[in-house]
């Protein structure tokens, strides 16, 4: 385990309080066109080389006394700007990375793409302007907002965020429901976004209420231009008897549907699979042989969320009431890892083309997603909290990956995580990994006693003359609980050991 500098964890506290302004001041204040906004989003977005390849050289910031970049932050308005030059000096003594040239195209069900990254299906995905600009900016394709053959009604608001200490958003819960487009409309804007953009792939995803229209849908998709159909078994709060989450659970309504609508289309066809189930593969199984080509996952999670203890009213509230709506963003990304690997560790799906999404937010989700056997990824919560922008530091932060670790193509990273999960019953239990202390980076705050005294197995005490930790090794049993809860990352795991 690599551990942080006091330094990282410096930056990281840093840039976490910017607010990544749209057409930033900072930037435009900066009398050496300093790209500050860039630089700090690419190290929010875990793009550090990205971030440390942007600076001028020499650093206008280490000559600067004037600190019109931090004046100019808004964040100044709220409590104190953001410490560019601080961040900028931090940065500055990193080596520059040289970018080989790296291969981020792939094939996904017969087609070849420009990079994985797609936007999912949803409102990120809903019209032609939309979508128009997220090409523009390097997105490789869209799993365009699923249609049906009805106009849903929508609720105001939709959408809640979930906070946790100081941190504003680590999960994101909507109501929201299919295209709020009609029929004809959609058509229209996939036609026009195929004619105006042929290279890139347009995904339809659709959502009928009976066979006849998974049929005719797939039909009208087809002859629209899509480039794959994306079957929706899985949106967890329609509003309607067989629709969403219901058909997911279903096998045989997975198999139903899916037979249906390949009887509209000779396109290759994803089934989108709920989570809210035990196993996926049972669902993902009837889907692909009843004629689905890949799998897309994993759709929202169930969710109530943000009870108010003085009304006792949720969110999102209307008029005082809510209803159970699809939970997404970083804090699901482990759901739909196990998911995934579930799957690619079954033998009838192991073969299956799987478009990956849930909690993607910088290239390093998306690297596990890829590792874990995905060949195409979906982004929807990241997008709607940053814009489609992040598509930047996704391309720029994966090439520079690749590159530093040999790499030339992104397929060959696909699956290469799957051999390191095996089954637990197969994993060493006959040594123990004790816990390595840095007393020179620990502070003394006392989190690693506490955890593991409260938490644990009472295996540190507190050394009365430094205040510092020292293990006892007869106690501890290497759980590394101490590891994680330590704020300066002074505590990283040693040497392992055979148990006597």
């Amino acid at each position: 385990m690599c551990s942080l500098s006091y330094k990282d964890i410096s930056i990281n506290e840093y840039v976490s309080g910017c607010l990544l302004c749209n057409d930033a001041p900072c930037r435009k204040a900066c009398p050496k066109s300093l790209e500050a906004d860039s630089i700090i989003r690419s190290l929010r977005f875990e793009n550090k080389a990205g971030a440390v390849n942007k600076l001028l050289s020499p650093l206008p910031c280490i000559t600067c006394d004037t600190k019109e970049c931090m004046e100019a932050c808004l964040k100044g308005k709220i409590n104190e700007s953001v410490p560019i030059d601080k961040i900028m000096k931090a940065i500055s003594a990193e080596p520059k990375v040289k970018e080989v040239d790296v291969d981020l195209s792939i094939d996904f069900c017969g087609l070849h793409t420009e990079n994985p990254f797609f936007l999912s299906s949803s409102v990120v995905g809903s019209n032609y302007e939309m979508v128009a600009k997220s090409f523009d900016l390097g997105w490789a394709g869209v799993a365009f907002k699923t249609i049906g053959m009805f106009v849903p009604k929508e609720v105001s608001p939709r959408f809640t965020a979930l906070s946790k200490e100081n941190l504003p958003f680590i999960g994101f819960k909507n109501i929201e429901q299919i295209s709020d487009h009609t029929l004809k409309e959609n058509i229209q804007f996939l036609k026009q976004l195929k004619k105006d953009y042929p290279s890139k792939i347009i995904v339809a995803s659709i959502m009928g209420q009976n066979e006849e229209e998974w049929t005719k849908l797939a039909q009208l998709m087809t002859n629209a231009g899509a480039d794959i159909i994306e079957c929706n078994f899985s949106c967890p709060h329609m509003s309607g008897n067989g629709l969403g989450s219901d058909v997911g659970q279903s096998p045989k309504l997975v198999a139903l549907y899916t037979k249906a609508t390949r009887k509209g289309t000779h396109l290759p066809i994803l089934a989108k699979m709920t989570p809210n189930i035990g196993n996926m593969e049972i669902s993902a199984i009837a889907a692909m042989e009843a004629g689905a080509t890949g799998i897309a996952a994993i759709n929202t999670i169930k969710s109530i969320m943000n009870l108010n203890l003085a009304s006792f009213k949720s969110e999102p509230n209307v008029e005082g009431k809510t209803s159970v709506g699809g939970y997404s963003g970083k804090a699901v990304k482990p759901i739909a890892l196990r998911f995934i690997h579930d799957m690619k560790n079954c033998k009838e799906l192991k073969d299956a083309p799987i478009s990956g999404m849930g909690g993607i937010e910088t290239w390093r989700d998306a690297a596990e997603f890829l590792a874990l056997g995905c060949e195409n990824l979906q982004v929807t919560t990241a997008v709607m909290q940053y814009g489609y922008r992040i598509i930047e530091d996704l391309i720029d932060g994966m090439k520079l990956y690749l590159s530093s670790q040999g790499y030339k193509n992104i397929a060959e990273v696909v699956g290469k995580a799957l051999p390191s999960i095996i089954p637990a019953d197969k994993l060493n239990r006959d040594s123990i990994c004790y816990p390595r202390f840095d007393r020179k980076k620990c502070v003394g705050c006392g989190r690693c006693y506490l955890s593991c005294f409260d938490g644990g197995h009472q295996a540190i005490k507190i050394d009365e003359a430094t205040n510092k930790p020292i293990l006892k090794v007869d106690k501890c049993v290497g759980c590394q609980l101490c590891s994680v809860v330590c704020p300066a990352k002074a505590i990283t795991p040693g040497k392992r050991i055979n148990k006597k």
